[in-house]
């Protein structure tokens, strides 16, 4: 067969020519390529040995961590698929998704304990990382495993991750990732962001989000070193930079404010001169607040990002133009051709509004066991969409109007509000919900939720936040609650909320709030 692009390739390769060099570090616990390498194929082999076969399933549910690059490079020696689960999330969707996915195992962080579903005790495969009262001991599990790579082929095609985002209706969709498209990504990430041979960068963002994954995984993938971040500390995160020397980062906007209220008030100042690159996604910066980035860390190339769980990295506004083009996303990415389409389909012109397809080696594959999604979200010709709404200038600087879905971005997390509205509806006393996002300063946008109480009825808001909370992750719980009288629709009926978030900026903003 021939040599196919995966995600344990770049392991397998450093562990061959640098197996002194550290790959990860975490805290007081280091290791080197050739351990990793080591412990990789061990975790593929516990797999094999469980019957897992080719493109067979296995969740990780973890903060950032140190394990967390072997189980990734273990699972792909194995041509085992990975199911992310979000940290945050509850035990109730985790469920949901191990169930949907088709996962026959599951590894967890024991400081996640609370947040496996009791149903996972009938997997073939439970590990814990730690103690815990569920699960085998991942150390002993390791400990009694074969150190032979098991060399397993596959096509490069194959998802080596499952990554469950969603769309208009709320429901999660599994966006498969193949090994190829995951391969590229993290190689051109290192032509452009510091990321290489004896480079050494930080996980922050959690490696369970798309982004997390391929910037803390490009560290060791690619012969350098990545620090683990288990919780964000912008404190933690200058000391980290200073103590393990580090060359890039990848953050998102509300780390900068929370690095900007930090370093303001600083009792000290840090050495943070071996620092090159720092680049964002998620939303973009602010003016101010980039402009503050970019004066706080001098000499350090600044890049925005625009992508997608399903479309990977799209575009790029590189440190040349960071301020000139400031609130814009830049130009299409390595390999990456973009088109801004009218309801028909034909390109808009420039300075119009369009939806933002692309099409690149970076795509995902299409959504698992679900075509039709597949088919709204890519077109015939290949070309994908996150239904976000964009314009293009006269020197083809593209810039993020608006958003055909109504999924809501705050910080790193992508928040869905049919999921909210579903669950809030299970409340007698609602007759209708309609859950937006509102601009945020620090976050993107933040949850707010519109209510109509049922004739008779009253809303106790606490009661609302406790129903949430005890079925989606606390992040999901809105910070805005509005009860209104009635809804705004449109000449079909339908419920318009944009009218809903226009109006309730502007009135906000009329009385300074």
């Amino acid at each position: 067969m021939p040599t196919q692009l995966t995600i344990a390739s770049g392991i397998r390769e450093f562990a061959i020519s640098n197996p002194r060099r550290i790959a990860v570090i975490d805290g007081d616990r280091s290791i080197t390529f050739a351990e990793l390498d080591d412990r990789s194929s061990r975790f593929a082999n516990i797999l094999l040995r469980e019957g897992f076969g080719v493109g067979d399933r296995v969740a990780i549910l973890s903060w950032n961590r140190l394990e967390y690059i072997e189980l990734c490079a273990g699972a792909a020696k194995a041509g085992v698929t990975l199911v992310p689960l979000n940290p945050r999330g509850s035990a109730m969707e985790h469920e949901a998704l191990i169930r949907r996915s088709g996962t026959r195992g599951l590894v967890f962080d024991e400081n996640l304990a609370g947040n496996v579903p009791r149903s996972a005790d009938g997997l073939p495969l439970l590990l814990c990382l730690g103690e815990a009262d569920v699960g085998l001991p991942y150390e002993a599990a390791i400990a009694g495993s074969e150190a032979t790579d098991p060399m397993v082929e596959y096509s490069e095609d194959l998802p080596y991750c499952i990554q469950y985002t969603s769309g208009t209706t709320g429901q999660p969709k599994g966006a498969m990732l193949s090994h190829r498209a995951r391969a590229l990504t993290l190689i051109h990430c290192g032509v452009d962001f510091s990321l290489g041979p004896g480079k050494r960068t930080v996980a922050v963002a959690p490696m369970a989000l798309g982004a997390g994954f391929s910037f803390g995984y490009a560290g060791p993938y690619l012969g350098g070193t990545t620090s683990m971040m288990r919780s964000w500390d912008p404190e933690a995160l200058l000391a980290t930079i200073e103590r393990d020397r580090i060359h890039s980062v990848f953050l998102v906007p509300t780390h900068a404010v929370g690095l900007q209220r930090v370093m303001e008030g600083a009792s000290r100042e840090y050495d943070l001169s071996s620092l090159e690159t720092l680049y964002f996604n998620a939303a973009a910066l602010p003016v101010p607040l980039k402009e503050w980035v970019i004066s706080a860390f001098p000499g350090v190339g600044i890049h925005e990002l625009y992508g997608s769980t399903e479309g990977g990295i799209v575009t790029s506004l590189r440190p040349d133009e960071a301020l000139r083009k400031a609130g814009s996303v830049g130009h299409p990415w390595f390999l990456t051709e973009v088109r801004l389409l009218d309801d028909d389909g034909n390109e808009v012109g420039t300075g119009e509004r369009g939806e933002l397809f692309s099409r690149s080696p970076y795509c995902m594959s299409g959504y698992l066991d679900d075509p039709e999604s597949t088919a709204d979200t890519i077109r015939p010709d290949g070309f994908l969409t996150a239904g976000d709404v964009a314009v293009k200038d006269e020197e083809g600087f593209i810039r993020i109007v608006d958003r055909k879905k109504d999924m809501i971005v705050s910080g790193a997390a992508n928040i869905y509000p049919r999921e909210i509205e579903n669950v809030l509806y299970q409340l007698e006393e609602i007759s209708e919900v309609a859950v937006v996002g509102l601009p945020d300063p620090t976050w993107g946008e933040q949850v707010a939720a519109f209510v109509v109480a049922r004739p008779g009825a009253s809303i106790d808001v606490g009661r609302l936040e406790a129903h949430l909370r005890g079925q989606l992750a606390g992040f999901k719980t809105p910070k805005v609650w509005e009860v209104i009288d009635e809804m705004p629709r449109n000449a079909t009926g339908k419920i318009i909320k944009w009218a809903l978030r226009d109006d309730y900026v502007s009135s906000h903003s009329e009385v300074g709030e």
